[in-house]
């Protein structure tokens, strides 16, 4: 079962055409054994790419698997991957391409090809959702937007700023990484008791009004150095919190990624995906 690995800003993703995997029993263990880093190839998550059936709506579809076999609703690193893994094996040379996703259609323009499987996109990621059922979070009663809710996590009360982008999102500002253990933080916050779908975790330091600076423990995968919906996801708890513009660079431990919350609502991604490796994985090593 071939397979090409990409990686954007240290973000890794298998790329697999869905077919191919159309003998696989079970994808989410399927997904855990090839993302294993020292008994598969090694990956964040991998995704599976095959034709949209209503070409009206997409052109293409996309499944996103975690690291630990669950099911994502977006990746915005591993659709990016994904849609350049399109390009590169020459399934697609339009401009622009729609990608359905659990999360909804997003579109994708190529705005550079650096070389042969080094690409720059713009993706439309959706919108935020900001009440709590959405996101879902549990709170003392609907709330219409969680900013700064009083989270008790392991003994200790933290401010934190809940959203839904494509998945479920939750942003902790901090002066500087060193004044909590975010990776004990983000362990605990993931699986919180009040976050029933599970969540992302994103600790945010603002630089100034357009730049801020991240530290991502990533939901079914632990910490990664960098996440597409993480980083929109802080972009957006830090303009609505008023302390950036709606335009921000948001830097990440794999590099930095151009964010824009248009006046429309609509989260724009400006980000590279980059050829890794190509593989087989043999089909009798699948379960």
């Amino acid at each position: 079962m071939r397979f090409i690995k990409f990686q954007g800003f240290g973000n890794d993703y298998i790329i697999f055409e869905a077919q191919a995997l159309s003998r696989v029993e079970s994808l989410n263990n399927f997904a855990r054994a090839v993302c294993d880093r020292h008994y598969g190839a090694g990956a964040d998550g991998i995704v599976l790419i095959s034709r949209a059936e209503d070409e009206g709506v997409a052109d293409f579809n996309a499944r996103i698997f975690n690291a630990d076999g669950s099911e994502a609703g977006l990746s915005g690193n591993g659709t990016r991957c994904a849609v350049a893994f399109l390009y590169h094996q020459g399934l697609w040379d339009k401009d622009s391409l729609r990608l359905s996703t659990r999360a909804g259609v997003k579109l994708y323009r190529l705005r550079e090809q650096i070389s042969r499987g080094h690409y720059w996109f713009e993706s439309e990621l959706g919108k935020p959702g900001f009440d709590s059922a959405s996101i879902p979070m549990l709170t003392d009663g609907p709330r219409e937007s969680v900013v700064d809710y009083p989270l008790v996590v392991d003994g200790e009360t933290l401010a934190v700023t809940a959203l839904q982008m494509g998945n479920p999102n939750c942003a902790i500002f901090v002066e500087d990484f060193e004044q909590l253990d975010w990776l004990r933080v983000g362990r605990v916050l993931e699986t919180h008791t009040q976050f029933p779908e599970r969540t992302n975790v994103e600790f945010v330091r603002v630089r100034d009004r357009a730049n801020i600076e991240l530290r991502i423990w990533e939901r079914g995968v632990g910490p990664t150095k960098s996440s597409g919906t993480c980083s929109c996801a802080a972009v957006v708890a830090s303009a609505l919190k008023g302390l950036t513009e709606r335009r921000v660079t948001a830097w990440m431990e794999g590099g930095h990624a151009e964010i824009v919350w248009r006046e429309d609502g609509e989260v724009v991604l400006t980000g590279r995906a980059d050829i890794v490796y190509n593989g087989d994985w043999p089909q009798e090593a699948a379960s």
